[in-house]
C-alpha cells in the first residue's frame, strides 16, 4: 500500500509523539501495551513534564518537533499538540517520509489541509485524522437506531461546558485553538457522517474576554441546511458565562425521535418510550491507535478518511465566515462558496 514500507511482527512501528497532554498519555499507553509498536521519542512544551512523561514511557526526549520528525528511527509521527501547529508538523513529517496521525483538525486552514492530503498521496504515506467521536457509544447508538425514526427532518446538538473560573490554557486561546467549530470539529463531523452533505451554514458566535489572546467564554450558535432537506441546530459553548452543563443530541424523524442526554438515550415513538443503551466513552484513543497499527501492518481499512475530515473542515470554515459576515454561506465541495 505504501511505497517501500512493510511492517511485520519483526519490524516494529517506531513512533514519535508530539505532545504530553491527555491525548498523548492515552496514545502512549496504547502504544506501550501493543507489542507491534515502540514509542521511540517524545517532545513537549514543558521540559520537566516532558522528562517525566518520557521516563515513564522509556522514550527519548527530543528538543523540538522539527528534530523529531526528521529522525531516522521514527516511522510514524503522532501529533497531539495545540491545533495551530497541526498543519506545520504534519507537513514537515510527511515531507520527511513519515506516516502521520493527527488529532482533528488537520489544520486551521482549509487550503493547507488540502495540500497536506495531496502531499501524503504523493509521498505514499498514511495521513490519518483522528475522529474518535465516530467510535464512541453515542455515535454507534445513533447509527443503530436511526432507521427506526424514518425520514429525519430536524437535529439539535448542544454541548455546553461551564467552567468557573475558565482555565487560562490553549483551548481558550484564539490562535492556538482556532474558531470554535474548527477547533471543536467533532461537533459538525458527527452530523456530516450521519446525514451527508451540507448546503448552507448560518452561524453566530460571541466571545467574552478581558485580554486579546485568551477569552473567558465563547458561545457558538449554528444552523445547517443539508442537501437532504434536513435542518440542524448546533450549539457549542464553554466558559464562565455559562451556568448549566449540557450534552444533548436530538433527532426528530417522521416516525419517531431519538433523545440522548449525556450517557442515556431513549427512542420515542407513538405511545411508547424505549431506553437505548449507550456504550462507554473511555478507551477510544487506544482503539484508534490499535486501528492505525492494524492498517499499517495488515492493510485493514480505517474508519474515517482525511478527505471526509477535510469536507467537515470546509463546513466549519463556512460557519466561521458566516459568523464574521453575518451572512448565510453556501458550502461547495471546492470551497468556492460565496455568501447567499
Amino acid at each position: 500500500m505504501y511505497d517501500n514500507f512493510a511492517f511485520s511482527q519483526k519490524r516494529l512501528v517506531r513512533v514519535g509523539l508530539v505532545g504530553t497532554g491527555y491525548t498523548a498519555v492515552a496514545r502512549s499507553e496504547a502504544l506501550l501495551h501493543d507489542e507491534r509498536s515502540h514509542l521511540v521519542a517524545v517532545v513537549g512544551h514543558t521540559p520537566e513534564k516532558t522528562e517525566a512523561f518520557a521516563r515513564n514511557c522509556q522514550a527519548e526526549v527530543v528538543d523540538s518537533w522539527q528534530q523529531l520528525v526528521e529522525q531516522d528511527n521514527v516511522d510514524l509521527v503522532m501529533i497531539c499538540t495545540v491545533n495551530r501547529d497541526h498543519g506545520a508538523i504534519a507537513r514537515r513529517a510527511l515531507a520527511s517520509g513519515k506516516h502521520v496521525v493527527v488529532e482533528y483538525p488537520l489544520s486551521l486552514d482549509v487550503a493547507e489541509a488540502e495540500e497536506l492530503i495531496a502531499l501524503a498521496k504523493a509521498q505514499k504515506k498514511l495521513l490519518h485524522v483522528e475522529h474518535i467521536e465516530l467510535l464512541g457509544g453515542l455515535h454507534q447508538a445513533l447509527k443503530q437506531h436511526l432507521p427506526k425514526v424514518g425520514q429525519v427532518f430536524f437535529v439539535r446538538y448542544n454541548t455546553i461546558k461551564p467552567e468557573h473560573p475558565a482555565p487560562r490554557k490553549w483551548t481558550y486561546n484564539h490562535e492556538l485553538f482556532g474558531f470554535p467549530l474548527i477547533g471543536g470539529l467533532s461537533r459538525l463531523h458527527r452530523l456530516v457522517d450521519l446525514f451527508g452533505k451540507v448546503m448552507s451554514v448560518n452561524c453566530h458566535n460571541r466571545f467574552w474576554q478581558t485580554e486579546t489572546e485568551y477569552y473567558q467564554s465563547c458561545f457558538c450558535d449554528t444552523h445547517l441546511s443539508f442537501e437532504s432537506g434536513l435542518l440542524a441546530h448546533v450549539v457549542y459553548g464553554k466558559g464562565e458565562t455559562l451556568w448549566q452543563a449540557e450534552r444533548r443530541f436530538e433527532v426528530h424523524g417522521e416516525d419517531g425521535g431519538l433523545i440522548f442526554d449525556s450517557n442515556t438515550g431513549v427512542l420515542v415513538q407513538l405511545g411508547e418510550i424505549k431506553p437505548i443503551e449507550v456504550g462507554a466513552r473511555q478507551g477510544l484513543f487506544a482503539k484508534d491507535t490499535t486501528m492505525v497499527l492494524d492498517h499499517l501492518i495488515n492493510g485493514t481499512p480505517l474508519y474515517v478518511s482525511p478527505e471526509e475530515s477535510l469536507y467537515t473542515l470546509k463546513v466549519a470554515d463556512a460557519a466561521r465566515r458566516s459568523a464574521q459576515t453575518g451572512l448565510t454561506v453556501v458550502v461547495e465541495d471546492e470551497l468556492s462558496a460565496t455568501p447567499a
